[in-house]
């Protein structure tokens, strides 16, 4: 029997590239495809709901309170999904490559697949200096701090159902990520990486695009390494 498999992709101001995102996730594999519209004063629901989505608000603007959004509405739905995949709605990913992140988790177990963005794979510039300098920072910490080595921190994963839900995740902005991976490495889930391909993305970020964002999100990551530690 095939996996139950939803996705939550959560979306502010992602009009010029929320209906690629949806186009590209592999078709057949994915019985709900989630778009949380967090705080968008574009077109980005409306385009999202048109390609086939199904659009959630959340008005609370933040990385975590928008996949908590999501989370929700898949916890209060009769039938669970088994694996719920994490997707950026910025086209800086390849839903295409959605398939190699669930095949571990259906044919070997695994509870959690985190995409990790490969330098062989990425366009050129797809991550900017200041989002490399402080994803590395970020890994050394974790290394540092729990003897782990991950060779990325990026949101585009998937990961067992029951097992997020039993992670409890509490951070709501931009400490979700390496939070769900602290906790799953610390509660002894089975984690597997696989190299995925990555671009620059389609418009600025919220995050890398500003200084503020940027000191922001790096705040928020570093002291969620530390607070789990």
């Amino acid at each position: 029997m095939s996996p139950d498999i939803a996705v939550i992709i959560p979306a502010m101001n992602e009009a010029d590239a929320i209906a690629k995102v949806i186009a590209d996730i592999p078709p057949g594999i994915v019985e709900e495809i989630i778009v949380v519209n967090n705080g968008s004063n574009d077109a980005t629901p409306d385009i999202a709901r048109h390609a086939g989505a199904t659009v959630l608000d959340e008005p609370r603007q933040g990385y975590g309170f928008a996949c908590m959004r999501g989370v929700n509405y898949l916890a209060a739905r009769r039938n669970k999904p088994d694996i719920v995949v994490f997707l950026d709605a910025d086209y800086s990913d390849y839903p295409s490559e959605m398939t190699d992140l669930i095949r571990p988790i259906v044919e070997q177990d695994y509870d959690m697949v985190i995409g990790c963005r490969s330098v062989n794979k990425n366009s050129s510039g797809a991550m900017p200096l200041q989002q490399i300098w402080g994803n590395s920072l970020a890994k050394l910490l974790v290394k540092l701090f729990y003897g782990v080595s991950f060779g990325d921190l990026g949101p585009f994963r998937a990961i067992k159902f029951s097992s997020l839900l039993a992670l409890d995740m509490k951070d709501r902005t931009y400490g979700w990520p390496v939070e769900m991976q602290l906790k799953a490495l610390k509660r002894g889930l089975r984690i597997y990486e696989v190299p995925v391909s990555y671009r620059p993305r389609i418009g600025k970020s919220k995050i890398s695009g500003t200084v503020r964002g940027t000191l922001w999100a790096g705040y928020k990551i570093i002291s969620t390494i530390v607070k789990y530690r």
